[in-house]
């Protein structure tokens, strides 16, 4: 910490070697001095350094608020991130474990569907062409007659 002391003066005569002593004839100079001097200071003087130096400024107890909220605040955000990131990770694996085999079966169920529309459809037609009273022309090459009632295969 730093302890502030007031110095007066005591030999006049000594002031007028300070580079920060004004004379009340030269205004424009002393302003002069101090903005080389200024200048000189902040070319070595580094980012670091100049908030290091605010821990001479700020209380300790703000200073422990402060650090203490960070640290709250940093804790939070670890927490809440490893949170997220297991549900994350328990959405992905059960989406993975359930519903990819769910939509192999339901693609797989969806074909044996359609092949048996498509069997469907075949056994429709040919049962259509062989109909008596069908539109369609019979096969060539077969000379039958229109049967009637039932007749036993081969007769």
């Amino acid at each position: 910490m730093v302890k502030v002391e007031i110095v007066e003066e005591k030999d006049p005569q000594s002031s007028g070697d300070s580079p920060y002593a004004s004379s009340s004839s030269s205004r424009h100079s002393s302003q002069e001095s101090i903005s080389s001097i200024s200048s000189e200071l902040s070319a070595e003087e580094t980012l670091y350094d100049r908030i290091s130096a605010l821990v001479d400024i700020v209380p300790p107890t703000a200073r422990h608020n402060i650090s203490t909220k960070v640290l709250k605040a940093a804790s939070f955000v670890k927490t809440s991130g490893k949170v997220i990131g297991n549900i994350v990770w328990i959405v992905t694996t059960s989406a993975l474990l359930v519903g990819l085999p769910l939509a192999l079966s339901l693609e797989d169920e969806a074909k044996i569907v359609a092949q048996e529309r498509e069997m469907m459809a075949q056994q429709q037609g040919a049962q259509q062409m062989l109909s008596p009273g069908s539109a369609y022309p019979p096969p060539p090459g077969s000379n039958q007659a229109p049967q009637k009632g039932i007749v036993p295969p081969g007769f």
